[in-house]
């Protein structure tokens, strides 16, 4: 047998997941820089009664440097980063299915081994630590979407957009609803819409069970995971997350999320994307002081500038984020990222470890006790602790922790650890 022949034997006979060294620096730096944005806006609901980040007009001191606060959050972060972190989901559908198309794999067999254990986890994850969890969405969408992971790019793009679209829809029916109804007929509304969303507790009854101890909480916790697993999942969340999720696998596709178009590509996307998100988000911060931060209307029509905002931006940020692999790729910023990237999946979970610890009532009860700005602190106390923390462990260790056992039960072998195995 050639040596060519035998390299391709040994490929195919491999399962195992992509080595380190074959892995896209700009899909990991990107992937970072995602994980580190999304704590910003979830502090919030780490930190903070449910209501006030839904309307932050309703809970908390809302003038001077904690508006300021909630400005940053809501302008430069809020669905922008989660939405970057969807694209490159996505993305990394294609890129398992084609890794293993290559080698002769049964990747549609493997990919649903790997989203059944990413479901597994997530599910732990949201019932018995945090509600706010996002894996099993994931799982869940991405059991659907991979049907059409071989599709055009285009057509991948305006399906991905119709669906992102529904829920949009939906809202905007739901205002029509609320101002045809009679004053008290939209209070019940209002409560009802909060109650979907979780917020069906008074702030202070929510304080009280998140500084209580992990039972309780469970209590609380287990029926508002369930809707929004099963309603929230149905009615909305699978057509943004599965809708973003398919426009993720048109850029990789294209090219975007590999770094692979024209600097001159990149700086238009930069400016133009980001600059028409940018506006389309100031412009809803505008329609939220229109609507006197009413409820309903800033959840069903106010929301609607930021939800169709934020695709934008974050294409401008990856298109930033590709610019800084390209001129700076072995620079300390982009290390950093990629770290944190490669083992996002570790630092996702090891952010719900920190903040409940810091938050809930098994760990300091802070819960409901810091204002909008102390809670930007913690995120950064938070980052000051991953960022090194995952540049550390990659000088020793293949994988993320997590990540290491997510690969030894798809693939039911012992994966490698150690640098040295």
């Amino acid at each position: 047998m050639s040596t060519a022949s035998s390299e391709v034997s040994q490929e195919t006979a491999d399962p195992g997941p992509t080595d380190p060294s074959e892995r896209i620096v700009s899909l990991d730096a990107l992937r970072g820089f995602a994980l580190l944005g999304i704590l910003v806006i979830n502090i919030w609901l780490f930190g903070l009664p449910t209501v006030a980040s839904l309307n932050p007009a309703l809970y908390g001191d809302f003038t001077g440097s904690n508006y300021a606060a909630w400005l940053v959050s809501h302008v430069f972060f809020e669905q922008k980063f989660i939405t970057l972190f969807t694209f490159l989901f996505g993305a990394g559908i294609v890129l398992f299915l084609e890794s293993k198309n290559r080698k002769g794999q049964a990747g549609r067999k493997l990919h649903f081994s790997r989203t059944f254990w990413l479901l597994v986890i997530g599910l732990g994850h949201a019932y018995l630590l945090w509600w706010g969890d996002i894996l099993v969405f994931y799982a869940l969408s991405a059991f659907l979407v991979v049907w059409a992971w071989r599709w055009r790019p285009s057509r991948q793009l305006i399906l991905g957009t119709v669906m992102f679209a529904i829920p949009s829809v939906l809202y905007l029916l739901t205002a029509i609803g609320y101002y045809s109804l009679p004053d008290d007929g939209r209070a019940e509304l209002e409560a009802e819409l909060l109650g979907a969303f979780g917020a069906d507790l008074s702030p202070e009854t929510e304080i009280a069970v998140y500084q209580g101890g992990w039972f309780d909480q469970i209590v609380h916790r287990a029926p508002v995971v369930f809707e929004f697993h099963t309603l929230g999942f149905v009615f909305e969340v699978f057509w943004m997350v599965g809708g973003m999720m398919l426009v993720g696998m048109a850029l990789y596709k294209w090219g975007v999320l590999t770094n692979e178009r024209s600097t001159r590509f990149y700086r238009r996307a930069f400016v133009g994307f980001g600059g028409a998100g940018l506006a389309l988000v100031l412009a809803g911060v505008w329609a939220r002081e229109a609507v006197a931060w009413e409820t309903v209307p800033v959840l069903t029509l106010a929301f609607q500038f930021n939800y169709w905002g934020a695709p934008l931006l974050a294409v401008g940020y990856l298109s930033g984020i590709m610019l800084l692999c390209r001129w700076a790729r072995d620079g300390l910023v982009v290390t950093a990222l990629s770290a944190v990237g490669r083992t996002a999946f570790s630092n996702y979970l090891l952010q719900t470890a920190l903040a409940t610890t810091i938050f809930y009532g098994y760990g300091l009860g802070l819960f409901g006790q810091l204002s909008r700005l102390e809670l930007l602190g913690v995120v950064v106390l938070i980052w000051a602790i991953q960022i090194p923390l995952s540049v550390w462990w990659l000088e020793r260790f293949r994988f993320g922790p997590v990540e290491w056992v997510w690969r030894t039960l798809t693939y039911r072998s012992k994966q490698p650890f150690r640098l040295e195995e």
